[in-house]
């Protein structure tokens, strides 16, 4: 289906099929690590982050599908004759991790007579972003314009073109819910939704509201029947106070709020997605944290997390209680941070989830298959020297002129595939 002839809606009314998705359990064993900067985990020969038990990199199909393997551990209904026809109603999903404008970034796509063309930085990806039915980005900067002055950390603003670039790459769900949403304050995020409004209206945009009304409505995705609920929230917004004449302007993760729009998401489609901004910076498991609200929302309704914000990738799993599929972070997207030392390799790889979503017997939404894509972030001077690269096509050649390795020697391109390996599985 082309980008164009997507079916996009926001709904209000009362949808009565409830999803009861039993789906294959498969568990990662992650060791535990502790949060911050100064207690960066990094590869050592020989000592493996995470003892991997699946492999995630590769497209896991369920039992009962075309080109699914039989297992006796499959979902209940999965493996029933005439189940999940190759031609009945799917959606394939993609999503990928953080877009940080540090000033390196915003460098690379300068023009000389004024403004700014982001477009290489999707160049290489842009295919497989438009390819998806639906392509989910997190956007953890504001786009505020070039009015409230482009800025890189710690205070953030992106100017317009950027949002341009993502719409001309093919995304079409935009995460605005991190904790530099409000980095420029109430006119930062009043100046965004009215680019996306004024400029790209046919791009959902989560997360951040100018309105109460804007807050309380779930946005719904149909096609083929099938209809698809997403939510977006994040920890905090770095100690910045929400307004006060606007309260609604950033969705933030309460529980009572979440469970409460859980409810009404599982009341308005058949599949729920939360992608939560959580977690602690640079760690490559999942904290405590973390865990503790995937089991939440997995309990809630939720059917698939797909979160961001530590800035490196972490595994993906699934919950204990009730099912959901976990991609704990994706990590960084774009990003050229300052920071040196060992670690800064680690944010430099990050992965695009890949999720195909279809109905099994009983009509019920259900995950056919799920994956994640390795990437690496490509930083060099110049004009169009930053852009995003999946890693089975980053060469040896790119690795060497990546100056990213100036600030942390261990960066290679071996190093991206043990990381890649270590945390997501085999590819």
């Amino acid at each position: 289906m082309s980008y164009m002839g997507k079916n996009k809606m926001k709904h209000k009314n009362f949808r009565g099929m409830l999803l009861a998705a039993c789906i294959l359990a498969v568990f990662l064993q992650g060791c535990g690590k502790t949060g911050g900067e100064e207690n960066v985990p990094v590869l050592e020969d020989g000592v493996p982050l995470q003892e991997i038990k699946v492999d995630l990199v590769r497209e896991e199909s369920f039992p009962g599908e075309a080109g699914g393997e039989d297992s006796a551990e499959g979902p209940a209904d999965g493996d029933q004759e005439g189940g999940n026809e190759p031609d009945s109603p799917e959606i394939t999903l993609v999503m990928v991790g953080d877009i940080l404008l540090h000033t390196p970034v915003a460098q690379s796509a300068e023009l000389e007579n004024g403004g700014y063309d982001f477009g290489a930085l999707f160049g290489e990806m842009k295919g497989e972003i438009a390819e998806a039915d639906l392509a989910l980005v997190n956007q953890e900067v504001i786009i505020g314009g070039g009015e409230l002055g482009v800025s890189g950390y710690p205070t953030f603003n992106a100017p317009y073109e950027l949002g341009d670039a993502l719409a001309e790459a093919g995304f079409d769900v935009v995460l605005h819910a991190t904790n530099h949403a409000l980095d420029k304050g109430k006119k930062g995020i009043l100046n965004c939704l009215s680019f996306w409004q004024e400029q790209h209206p046919e791009l959902a945009v989560l997360g951040i509201h100018g309105s109460q009304a804007s807050q309380d409505e779930i946005y719904v995705y149909e096609q083929e029947g099938i209809r698809l609920a997403v939510l977006n929230y994040t920890y905090g917004t770095n100690g910045i106070p929400l307004p006060q004449d606007m309260p609604y302007s950033v969705d933030l993760l309460d529980r009572d709020r979440v469970a409460d729009d859980l409810q009404e998401a599982r009341e308005l489609a058949d599949f729920v997605i939360v992608c939560p901004h959580w977690g602690t910076e640079y760690v490559l498991d999942a904290v405590e944290e973390q865990r503790e609200w995937a089991e939440f929302m997995a309990e809630n309704g939720a059917d698939l997390i797909l979160g961001t914000h530590p800035h490196v990738i972490e595994p993906v799993e699934w919950t204990e209680g009730r099912e959901a599929l976990v991609y704990y972070s994706l990590g960084n997207f774009v990003n050229w941070t300052s920071g040196t030392g060992e670690g800064v390799a680690n944010r430099m790889v990050g992965g695009m989830a890949r999720v195909t979503i279809g109905l099994d017997d009983q009509g019920e939404a259900v995950i056919r298959s799920y994956g994640v894509e390795p990437l690496v972030c490509h930083v060099e001077q110049g004009f169009g020297g930053v852009r995003v690269y999946p890693l089975d096509s980053y060469t040896e050649e790119l690795a060497g002129r990546n100056e990213i390795v100036r600030q942390d020697e261990t960066f290679s391109l071996e190093y991206c595939r043990n990381l890649a390996e270590r945390v997501f599985g085999s590819f």
